[in-house]
């Protein structure tokens, strides 16, 4: 399983990013995808998962500002990012794994999943 992050970058708060994510190496629409992140300083945080049949949950701190969607023939995942604020500034790390992670999971842990891309950095200034 091999995930590449994309869209990172730097921007003003109020603005808008949307990351992507490509997926290779497995059977797509039979995987769990989601997104983490990680401040500097900071433990991991669950931001947004999708679950293989489209359901989704989100981080009371995103809640209604992000948006995580999935295209299952390119295999590509997004998380839509608007009214971005200084604390959104993160690493923010596409995730997948072949069985669903309880939400519970993910927003206490930041963590259950078992395959991970590399990161990219989103900066949000002030």
């Amino acid at each position: 399983v091999h995930l590449m992050e994309s869209g990172g970058g730097s921007v003003q708060a109020g603005g808008s990013l949307r990351l992507s994510c490509v997926g290779s190496g497995y059977t797509y629409r039979n995987y769990c995808m989601g997104w983490i992140r990680q401040a500097p300083g900071k433990d991991q945080e669950g931001v947004a998962p999708i679950d293989a049949d489209g359901s989704t949950n989100y981080a009371e701190s995103v809640k209604g500002r992000f948006t995580i969607s999935q295209d299952n023939v390119k295999k590509i995942l997004y998380l839509q990012m608007d009214s971005l604020k200084p604390e959104d500034t993160a690493t923010y790390y596409c995730v997948a794994d072949s069985d669903p992670i309880p939400w519970a999971v993910v927003a206490a842990t930041g963590g259950g999943y078992n395959f991970w891309g590399k990161g990219t950095q989103v900066t949000v200034s002030s």
